[in-house]
C-alpha cells in the first residue's frame, strides 16, 4: 500500500459520503462454498469513475449506491459513534505456534469468512499444521472490515492483499441482503469536522442507516434485511 493513500471519504453530518479522488467502485459479491459457507470475493459490475460521488448511507435511496436525497426526507440520524482508538487499541490477541490472530470485535461487518470451514478462533491454535495454517490465512484476509488480522510470529509481518484504493459496493447473496462500502488500500476517512479515523488498508463502512457503530458497519444490514435493489 503506498504511503500517500489516494482518494478520501467524507463523512457527511446526517449525510451521504462525499468520496473525492476518482475512487473506482465496484460490486462485490460474497461467494459461497458448497456447504453455503462464505468462501470467496466474486467481482461484479464496474461503476463509472467519477471525480467525486456521493454515497447513500441512510439506507433509503433509489439510486444506490449514489444519493439521492432520500435522507432529508427519513429524518436520518447519521451520528457517529465509533471509536477513534487505533486498532492496535482495540484489538484482543490469540496466539497459535506460528500465527497470531488480532481481533478487534467493533469492527465486525457479519461476512462470515471467518468461520466457514472452523472458527478463526480454533484454527489459529493449530497452524502447527500447513493445512490449518493456509485455512486461516484465507479466511482472515477475506474479511472485508478488517476485525481480523493475521501476523507471522516469525517475520511479524500482517498477512493479507495489498489492496490499491477501491471501494467495494458489497451484495450478499447468501444471507439475501446487500452489505456495506468496502473501503480499500488506505483511503482516509474524514468527519466534516476535520477528525480523522485510522487509515488502514481494508474496513468496511454502513450503509443501510442501522449500525450501531456509525460510520462503520456492524453487521445490522443483516437483520435489518437492507436490499439496495441494485441487482
Amino acid at each position: 500500500m503506498s504511503d500517500k493513500p489516494t482518494g478520501k471519504i467524507l463523512v457527511t453530518k446526517d449525510g451521504p459520503y462525499m468520496v473525492s479522488g476518482s475512487v473506482p467502485l465496484s460490486m462485490q459479491v460474497i461467494g459461497t462454498n458448497a456447504e453455503g459457507g462464505s468462501w470467496e470475493w466474486e467481482e461484479g459490475r464496474t461503476l463509472k469513475s467519477q471525480e467525486t460521488c456521493a454515497l447513500c448511507r441512510c439506507g433509503g435511496s433509489g439510486n444506490a449506491p449514489y444519493c439521492d436525497g432520500s435522507h432529508t426526507n427519513s429524518g436520518f440520524d447519521g451520528t457517529e459513534t465509533a471509536s477513534h482508538l487505533p486498532y492496535a487499541d482495540q484489538k484482543v490477541t490469540f496466539s497459535g505456534p506460528s500465527l497470531t490472530l488480532e481481533d478487534a470485535r467493533p469492527f465486525c461487518s457479519g461476512a462470515r469468512f471467518c468461520d466457514t470451514v472452523q472458527t478463526s478462533w480454533d484454527l489459529v491454535a493449530h497452524t502447527s499444521d500447513l493445512n490449518a495454517r493456509e485455512l486461516l490465512v484465507h479466511q482472515v484476509s477475506r474479511c472485508p472490515s478488517g476485525r481480523l488480522v493475521i501476523r507471522d510470529n516469525a517475520s511479524g509481518d500482517i498477512l493479507e492483499p495489498e489492496f490499491e484504493p477501491s471501494i467495494g459496493i458489497v451484495q450478499d447473496p447468501a444471507a439475501k441482503c446487500s452489505g456495506p462500502l468496502w473501503i480499500r488500500g488506505g483511503i482516509a476517512v474524514e468527519l466534516q469536522d476535520g477528525t480523522a479515523y485510522e487509515i488502514r488498508n481494508r474496513m468496511t463502512l454502513c450503509r443501510c442507516g442501522q449500525s450501531k457503530n456509525k460510520p462503520f458497519c456492524d453487521g445490522s444490514h443483516v437483520e435489518a434485511h437492507y436490499k439496495d435493489r441494485m441487482v
